[in-house]
């Protein structure tokens, strides 16, 4: 990790969904574009490499996608972006379309970037790292800002503050609908999430699937970052990614929840917990 290359923390503020401040306050982020308009979001990791989910690249050839970072606004003119064409998409091999499991992918883009305020890679969360719930964390993107509702013109980069949700609770959440694994982390719904560390920016979950949008306990769920360490070096042998452990203090209140799922037979996805409550001590 280059402590004077990869992005410091900046200060935001607490209140919810809103447009991000301008002058580089989320400098990893980047706009993927394909067939003239976003359509996904990801992170820059490297100067090289950008790091996206494997449900936005399941046709077409690599070439077919653009990359912007450094961008504030989809239709206004953004003097300090830099564009570039994608050379390789690599998804995971052990995707899952299905399950939405190893939702991840890495692109690589034509030529390197260089690096300003305005664009800067962000840490991962490296191996181990662990995310408490309730976890303060920020997501960021242009995705819609309420169930049915789009990001209104002139489509600015927003940014809200999410904590993380428990696996655990995750599970009660979408039991019956999704199946929630360890290679998943679930908060609020958008783009790459990140947490504070110090002062640094970590990023822990790349945005994969939910239900509906801002809707009561229906969080977003993201790929697990942290999972994704070796996979992520092996694909990037050169000037690899700034690895950051996170570690969260106290006790995880997700332990607290007790969790006894059912398999309904003859089906792989389908399944209902038999209890989910909270217990009466906590579980180490």
């Amino acid at each position: 990790l280059r402590p004077s290359v990869w992005a410091a923390a900046s200060e935001h503020s607490d209140r919810g969904g809103q447009p991000a401040p301008e002058g580089g306050a989320w400098p990893w982020q980047v706009s993927i574009h394909r067939g003239g308009g976003h359509i996904c979001g990801g992170s820059l990791i490297n100067n090289l490499w950008v790091l996206s989910a494997a449900h936005c690249f399941q046709s077409g050839s690599a070439s077919d996608n653009t990359v912007y970072i450094g961008r504030q606004s989809q239709e206004n003119a953004n003097a300090n972006e830099v564009r570039r064409t994608i050379v390789e998409v690599i998804n995971h091999e052990s995707y899952n379309p299905s399950t939405n499991d190893n939702d991840i992918a890495l692109l690589k883009m034509a030529s390197t970037v260089t690096f300003t305020n305005y664009i800067r890679p962000v840490c991962l969360a490296a191996s181990g790292s662990t995310f408490h719930a309730g976890t303060d964390s920020w997501v960021t993107g242009w995705g819609s800002i309420g169930s049915g509702i789009s990001l209104p013109s002139p489509q600015n980069l927003m940014e809200v503050e999410v904590p993380v949700v428990g696996n655990r609770k995750c599970k009660c959440d979408y039991a019956g609908v999704f199946l929630i694994n360890d290679n998943m982390i679930c908060a609020g719904l958008w783009g790459p999430m990140v947490s504070k560390q110090n002062s640094r920016w970590i990023q822990s979950g790349v945005v994969s699937f939910g239900r509906g949008c801002a809707r009561p306990n229906n969080p977003g769920v993201y790929a697990r970052v942290s999972r994704y360490q070796s996979w992520i070096n092996s694909k990037i042998t050169e000037n690899q990614p700034g690895f950051i452990a996170f570690t969260s203090s106290g006790t995880d209140s997700d332990l607290k929840i007790l969790l006894d799922v059912v398999v309904l037979h003859n089906s792989t996805s389908k399944w209902r917990p038999k209890l989910c409550m909270m217990s009466l001590e906590t579980h180490v």
